[in-house]
């Protein structure tokens, strides 16, 4: 029986490797909606909490309006930021800290306000999406 050569080798593994590749769901495929489903579950969550901060919910933080309105302000931009697609890496980062402080504060500001423990602990679930999204929006552009 006669021995394959290398190059039959190499194109009989090019020809399996190919084959294998069709059926897996594509790398890139999933990573855009690993990105896109946790950056949309932060805008939603950043939209409800903008139109809740001036409900009396909030009234027992302790912020002045003044501060809720430059939050608001602020909350608007950064979702600009995130989910326009052809705004600079620059400001997707300035997005994704600004988001970080806002949710580590409002954790504390919770804590500090008395309420339950659940409160408190919330805004870090949805920093540990905030990262998801992060990791994935650097994945995805390679930055």
């Amino acid at each position: 029986m006669k021995q394959p050569t290398e190059l039959q080798l190499r194109s009989a593994i090019r020809a399996i490797i190919q084959r294998e590749n069709k059926f897996k769901f594509p790398t890139m495929k999933r990573d855009k909606i690993i990105y896109w489903s946790s950056t949309g579950a932060l805008s939603f969550i950043m939209l409800f909490s903008m139109f809740k901060m001036y409900t009396p919910i909030y009234e027992h933080l302790g912020f002045p309006h003044y501060f809720r309105t430059e939050l608001l302000i602020a909350k608007i931009l950064g979702l600009i930021a995130l989910l326009v697609p052809r705004i600079p890496i620059m400001f997707k980062e300035w997005a994704y800290a600004g988001f970080t402080i806002v949710l580590i504060s409002a954790s504390i500001a919770h804590f500090n306000s008395g309420d339950t423990i659940m409160n408190a602990i919330e805004p870090y679930i949805w920093l540990i999406i905030l990262a998801i999204s992060y990791r994935y929006f650097h994945k995805l552009n390679k930055v």
